[in-house]
């Protein structure tokens, strides 16, 4: 994939371009001024019309004040009008060049629908600019020409280094967005891999403390357990550093089983249908791990029943109930409150990244119920 703007010349360069062209323009209107040989006075006069001519052109190509052209834009290009127009009969041939930066600026300060046919009225009176001079007709042309070139390279130049900078502040924009991102990532993953993995240590623990007296083999093998997911958490926080990591539903729910059972509840998982290997099974597998993370955090549930299907619209059901449902003021389980209810937002986020649904909420029974919902093929993404 091309970089946006790798080809572009860099910024700095195109405003250069930009600079010189003007620069040139304005010295060689000058140069034609001093070759009719004026007087002091005229020369000066001369000189302050160019670098007045030359700053307005400035003010009009410049990209950082382009605030300023959409609420004085209209009065300066009058003023570079009158620059352009007023002194033309009295110094004549050299003058009429500046014509063509007035076309320019026209083009750029202006709306389309205004500008390009102003600029054809700059040309035409380019073209009658040399007879009313009472100039030959090969000057006539060449100022007519002249003005048209000049108009069109400047304002060409301008627009190239406006898409420069424009580009340069898009490469940043997807920079700072890309580093968004990433860490909107990081946070999902840490909440989502570790959270599940740090409230099943602590429920262990608790309960390899109460064992420990009375029954030292079930509190030994709850240590066991404590360790294996411990190592597993440990990978888990290596796989969120490299960006990626595949999670099995299956495996989840066999985890999650003995989880619950430690921490007292009774459990039912029926698993029907086996989703396809990938990212759709890593995201039902992180409800999963979710849920269960928020039933031992936020539940007094006695009994919790873990359940998945697949439809005949290929979709992938995962539904998850349990009996400890508090209802908020809505009606509706109330895990927003949470001071780390941050939790389903990353599920919706993944789901809906693959073109599922996520919903929860108390059954007509008084059970809490969360069902996510999954395409078995991941929908067509565009690669460009």
């Amino acid at each position: 994939m091309r970089v946006l703007g790798g080809g572009a010349p860099p910024p700095r360069l195109a405003l250069s371009l930009v600079l010189t062209v003007e620069c040139g323009f304005v010295l060689v209107g000058f140069l034609n001024i001093l070759d009719a040989e004026p007087g002091a006075l005229v020369l000066v006069a001369s000189a302050l019309g160019f670098g007045l001519i030359f700053l307005l052109q400035l003010m009009h190509t410049a990209y950082r004040l382009r605030r300023f052209r959409e609420r004085w834009g209209k009065w300066s290009l009058a003023l570079q009008a009158l620059l352009t127009y007023l002194p033309l009969f009295a110094l004549g041939f050299g003058w009429g060049g500046m014509a063509g930066f007035l076309g320019a600026s026209v083009l750029l300060v202006l709306r389309p629908a205004v500008a390009w046919p102003l600029f054809g009225l700059v040309v035409a009176a380019a073209c009658g600019t040399g007879p009313l001079l009472g100039m030959d007709p090969v000057d006539s042309v060449y100022i007519a020409v002249s003005t048209t070139l000049t108009a069109l390279i400047v304002y060409g130049l301008s627009k190239l280094s406006q898409l420069v900078l424009e580009v340069q502040e898009a490469q940043q924009d997807f920079a700072r967005l890309a580093v968004t991102q990433e860490r909107l990532r990081f946070a999902r993953d840490l909440h989502d891999l570790l959270g599940y993995s740090l409230s099943a240590i602590t429920l262990k623990s608790e309960l390899a403390c109460r064992l420990v007296g009375g029954h030292p083999d079930r509190a030994l093998d709850e240590l066991t357990g404590i360790l294996e997911i411990s190592r597993q958490a440990l990978s888990d926080v290596r796989t969120v550093a490299r960006g990626y990591r595949e999670m099995s539903l299956a495996a989840e729910a066999v985890s999650a089983g003995s989880v619950l059972e430690a921490a007292g509840i009774q459990v039912t998982t029926e698993l029907r249908g086996e989703p396809p290997e990938g990212e759709i099974d890593t995201i039902m597998a992180t409800v999963l791990r979710e849920a269960i993370t928020n039933l031992l955090r936020h539940s007094k549930a006695e009994n919790c029943r873990i359940e998945s299907w697949t439809t005949a619209s290929e979709e992938l059901v995962l539904v998850i109930s349990n009996d400890g449902a508090q209802r908020g003021t809505s009606g509706r389980w109330d895990l927003s409150a949470a001071p780390d209810g941050s939790g389903l937002e990353n599920l919706q986020y993944r789901l809906t990244s693959i073109g599922g649904r996520l919903s929860s909420g108390v059954d007509e029974t008084g059970r809490f119920v969360l069902r996510a919902e999954a395409p078995l093929r991941l929908p067509s993404r565009d690669s460009g």
